[in-house]
């Protein structure tokens, strides 16, 4: 595979790569460009004893290299939504003489960051066809709606207004003249005919592009950094795991609904991972004692972003526990396992870091303030095998546009590499 982890393939990946599912796509692409096969879940598989695999669920991926050894697995895991605001089922509305689309935010988004931004759509729709439903991608990266902040003038309190999620983060698309259907507008815009379209998952997304900021261009600005920095830093790391196969069966794993909880058909407490696993296992010839044998000598890297130190708020981070950017990937402890890690996976990642001559940061919330969650916990409870959150250090998690260390992107996808190739499979 030829994708080699820079910064400016980031802002690329990220640009290209909207919703869920244009992550799916975008990541499809790159295995399928470099020999990797699309497996239907719906249909057995007869595979050979080599091979290099993919599967689709919805805006969920997982892939993998096959090489017929009886191998423990390495797994590297993301997710590929990120907050932001989404369309309601019945988005036309009107107020003031404005037309409207009714908006809802998804996750937890930090609502302020989404003001008086262009914003385009992206998502996908469900269409039918005679008796049956195709989906299509639809992608529209062009000022179309904006949720208008109110003027100061008109604030009661002048710091600031408090926005309610049910009224003020509608989207303004257009004034005066006759109500125009949204749905129908987006159905034109993809050469669909409006009547056919039965179902649609859609969102907003921010129309600046992703760029090196700072003085040293050493800093990266760009949306949805949470979670797709990761995405591609996995996807790098895969890609050098194929190269070079080390002691266990590299494995890919990018999980949709992570903002949400992740329990849904395609999330991180879904039947995804445990069963392609399985799969792969009695594809090898196995049965369910191999399966099982695999999944006890096998780890799990959780990677989500991490928080760094904010300059202006340092007395809201863990005093002991100062995370800087393009300092080096960061493990992630919690006592009560809002983090899986626990000391064996901890002690793998340390391994990693040290094989790929990276520096490791430890990172700690504090104790009295709520801690969020990842993949990692569901992940470890559903699989059984030993799993450890990792992540690149970030500002303005949750905000419409991040902020992340640009030399971070080389050290995150080389410690995940090293994480995917182990000289020796580490036995429970």
């Amino acid at each position: 595979m030829s994708v080699t982890a820079t910064p400016a393939g980031l802002c690329a990946f990220v640009d290209a790569s909207p919703s869920p599912f244009h992550v799916v796509h975008t990541v499809a692409n790159e295995l399928t460009a470099n020999g990797f096969r699309e497996l239907s879940e719906s249909r057995p598989w007869d595979l050979p004893a080599a091979g290099r695999y993919f599967v689709v669920r919805g805006g969920s991926i997982v892939a993998w290299v096959e090489t017929g050894a009886s191998q423990p697995f390495r797994v590297v895991g993301a997710h590929t939504d990120s907050p932001n605001l989404r369309v309601k089922q019945h988005p036309d509305l009107t107020s003031a003489g404005w037309q409207l689309v009714g908006l809802e935010p998804y996750g937890g988004a930090w609502l302020n960051s989404w003001l008086d931004r262009d914003l385009g759509i992206s998502g996908r729709i469900t269409v039918r066809e005679g008796n049956a439903l195709s989906e299509k991608l639809i992608r529209i990266d062009e000022p179309l709606l904006r949720v208008p902040q109110l003027a100061i003038h008109l604030s009661e309190d002048r710091r600031g207004v408090s926005l309610d999620p049910q009224r003020h983060v509608n989207a303004v698309w257009g004034v005066g003249g006759a109500p125009r259907s949204f749905l129908g507008y987006l159905a034109e815009r993809a050469a669909i005919d409006p009547d056919a379209v039965l179902g649609w998952e859609l969102m907003t997304h921010d129309l600046t592009p992703s760029a090196p900021v700072g003085r040293d261009l050493d800093l990266i600005s760009a949306p949805r950094l949470d979670n797709q920095a990761t995405c591609y830093a996995g996807l790098c790391a895969f890609a050098e795991a194929v190269a070079e196969p080390g002691a266990a069966t590299p494995v890919l794993v990018m999980f949709d609904h992570e903002e949400v909880g992740s329990q849904s058909d395609r999330g991180a407490h879904s039947d995804l991972l445990p069963s392609i696993l399985e799969r792969i296992v009695l594809a090898r010839g196995g049965g369910r004692s191999e399966y099982l044998a695999a999944l006890a000598g096998s780890i799990l890297a959780s990677g989500d972003m991490a928080h760094a130190t904010h300059p202006n708020y340092p007395e809201r981070h863990e005093p002991a526990h100062q995370i800087e950017v393009n300092g080096g990937p960061v493990l992630k402890v919690n006592q009560n396992l809002r983090y899986a890690t626990d000391a064996v996976g901890a002690g793998a990642f340390a391994l990693a870091c040290a094989q790929a001559e990276v520096p490791l940061q430890r990172y700690v919330h504090r104790a009295d303030l709520p801690c969020g969650s990842t993949i990692g916990p569901m992940s470890a409870a559903r699989t059984g095998m030993t799993t450890v959150d990792v992540g690149a250090p970030q500002l303005a998690m949750h905000s419409a546009r991040e902020l992340m260390g640009a030399q971070d992107v080389f050290a995150y996808s080389a410690v995940l590499a090293a994480f995917l190739t182990p000289a020796d499979a580490t036995p429970r």
